[in-house]
């Protein structure tokens, strides 16, 4: 939450919008989880790209 800076808009727009510290520190962990997974999927070796850490919120 300190360096990368998608993580830090991702963040500071949370905290905009009353989330606690908590919540705020649960979407990067899914997020994470999320990209891990497709990573792992992906199986056909191609680049994974994906869009931004909010694209369906």
């Amino acid at each position: 939450m300190r360096h990368d800076e998608r993580t830090r808009s991702d963040v500071a727009g949370r905290t905009a919008e009353g989330m606690s510290t908590k919540d705020k520190m649960r979407c990067p962990k899914r997020f994470v989880t999320r990209e891990l997974y497709r990573h792992l999927m992906n199986t056909d070796n191609t680049p994974n790209t994906t869009g931004s850490a909010r694209a369906g919120s």
